[in-house]
């Protein structure tokens, strides 16, 4: 936790670092062609800052806007579906594979017992 509380500023003073670096070594460079590479490297490192500080996991992974239940003769899931099944009492439910293969994680209730239903 001392890492991502810390991570912030880490990554913006190390992206700085880096341009300060770059600005310093440009004036020291007579000849062109050994800009080039000093140019790359600082897109690289600019890259590697902005990435750093964005989830890029939400671009692949897009929740559920409006997610819901429904009855098992009412769901168009058919009988050889592979579901995770949980019952808490009088309780049950199931979470069909194909979903929880992309979404990966479900936040319920079930039976009054607050769940996490992962895969």
């Amino acid at each position: 936790m001392a890492v991502r509380q810390y991570a912030p500023i880490v990554t913006i003073m190390t992206g700085l670092i880096s341009l300060l670096l770059g600005i310093a070594l440009w004036q020291r460079v007579s000849r062109w062609w050994w800009r080039i590479p000093m140019v790359l490297g600082l897109i690289v490192a600019g890259f590697g800052t902005t990435m750093s500080r964005i989830n890029y996991f939400e671009w692949m992974f897009h929740h559920l806007t409006t997610p819901g239940f429904e009855s098992a003769s009412a769901s168009k899931v058919d009988a050889k579906e592979m579901v995770i099944a949980v019952r808490f009492g009088e309780d049950a439910r199931a979470y069909p594979i194909f979903q929880m293969a992309y979404h990966h994680i479900v936040n319920d209730v079930v039976g009054g017992v607050p769940i996490a239903v992962t895969y």
